[in-house]
């Protein structure tokens, strides 16, 4: 057996590539190992949504090329945003990359390692016509977690001015509900109780399915008649598209968890504007109303950038008083730093230091209302879906509805069990439990 290792930066749908690249390359003999130095072909899976992406790439190839001086048959591979934004640039830059795919074309890995072996280069950053998820619907029958990614939507029409997107993973384009379906069933089969659905603007999916085009909710509510999958989430949405079926989803649909990740970005109407969010701040906040009148006890994730070009303190400000309105529960913030070719990109840019001042304050602020918010699980009662052992002895983790890390003695329990607990305790990043009973 050929040993395979990949190392996967950036997204949970980069996650889910990773594990179809190496189903791919199953079919070539190649088993995974956890060390590229036992590998004999090494895949980066890329990720350019993080400053200074590409150059973090060329990094790790130069770190990775003396283990070819000990294994003259390694063959190295890039995979990703980086390598379809970047392809030739990375071939010709570093000559110890044999191969190089974008996110569209992975399914032709085979072909491509086949080339590599015949001590050729393989470069494919093409937008193939062809389906990658049909080409890739065999899969082998291992068990699995619990919990897994399935990809149903890729690419995205929106033009954020700060978004490479568009331009590496392509337009929007939805899977069959069929192929979505079968895909389910098979992780089920395998051992899988959740499954969190994935797209690059997810809620604008628009799949092929009986009568017509179907929406996410739609897809959503017959996910929900799966035996066996007891959990349904999705990540990324955009405001826009979050229609009333949707909304309406997270009240009648039990399986679906109360958790939703809708990024604003800012709470500046100019901002958002020169970010080509085409939404307001206050249209979000009206949005969010309408969604927690749905679903009282949804627990709310969002993405912010601070520094965007342009960017003033009343801007800022009005940042800070959409999170102080709207009360997040989790979120993640980022200074905005350039990525070529984007619009943003060639405008005058906020100084650094006063992006990091202004970081440091939203960043305590959303802390505050993690704390907060998951101080206030205590001496609720939660449904975890256990995951792993945990660090002490006897003890599991897993996720809360709401997506919280938990912990609790595990006696008898076993990794997929789902256990109805009682919170007992918040600590910085998870909470305590102690387990009630089974389901």
């Amino acid at each position: 057996m050929k040993k395979l290792y990949i190392k996967t930066y950036g997204c949970q749908m980069n996650v889910y590539d990773s594990e179809r690249m190496a189903e791919a390359l199953g079919g070539q003999g190649y088993t995974q190992v956890t060390a590229p130095e036992d590998a004999d072909m090494i895949l980066l899976n890329t990720c350019h949504i993080r400053e200074k992406a590409a150059e973090k790439v060329y990094s790790e190839i130069g770190r990775l090329k003396p283990l070819k001086s000990a294994n003259p048959d390694l063959k190295i591979g890039v995979a990703g945003c980086v390598a379809q934004a970047e392809g030739e640039e990375i071939m010709a830059r570093a000559p110890s990359v044999d191969l190089v795919v974008g996110p569209q074309s992975y399914h032709r890995l085979p072909a491509m390692e086949e080339a590599v072996q015949a001590g050729q280069k393989a470069l494919d950053t093409d937008f193939p016509e062809e389906d990658k998820f049909e080409h890739l619907k065999s899969r082998p029958k291992a068990k699995r977690a619990p919990t897994a990614f399935l990809t149903v939507q890729e690419g995205c029409d929106k033009f954020c001015a700060f978004c490479v997107v568009p331009y590496t993973r392509g337009a929007e384009v939805s899977r069959p509900v069929a192929q979505i379906l079968t895909e389910a069933q098979d992780l089920v089969e395998r051992g899988v109780r959740e499954i969190t659905l994935l797209g690059q603007n997810v809620n604008a999916y628009h799949g092929a399915g009986e009568g017509g085009d179907w929406s996410l909710a739609q897809l959503i509510r017959r996910l929900a008649r799966v035996d066996g999958l007891e959990r349904i989430r999705f990540t990324t949405s955009h405001p826009n598209d979050m229609d009333d079926d949707l909304i309406a989803a997270h009240g009648d649909c039990d399986k679906l968890m109360p958790y939703l990740h809708l990024p604003v970005q800012a709470g500046s109407d100019k901002i958002l504007k020169a970010m080509n969010r085409k939404h307001t701040a206050d249209s979000y906040i009206r949005l969010i109303e309408r969604i927690r009148a749905a679903r009282p006890d949804l627990l709310l994730s969002g993405d912010f950038i601070v520094g965007f070009p342009g960017e003033t303190d009343a801007d800022f400000e009005d940042t800070m008083s959409l999170i102080r309105e709207v009360n997040y529960g989790q979120a993640y913030s980022f200074k905005y730093s350039t990525r070529p070719g984007t619009p943003a990109a060639e405008r005058d840019q906020v100084d650094e230091d006063v992006k990091s001042e202004r970081l440091a304050k939203l960043q305590s602020l959303l802390k505050d209302q993690q704390i907060a918010a998951q101080d206030a699980m205590v001496g609720r009662d939660v449904t975890v879906l256990l995951e792993k052992p945990g660090r002490l002895e006897g003890q599991m983790v897993g996720k809360s509805e709401y997506l919280h890390a938990v912990h609790m003695p595990g006696e008898g329990a076993q990794v997929g069990d789902l256990v109805r607990a009682r919170v007992v305790e918040s600590a910085p990043n998870s909470l305590a439990a102690v387990p009630l009973h089974r389901l």
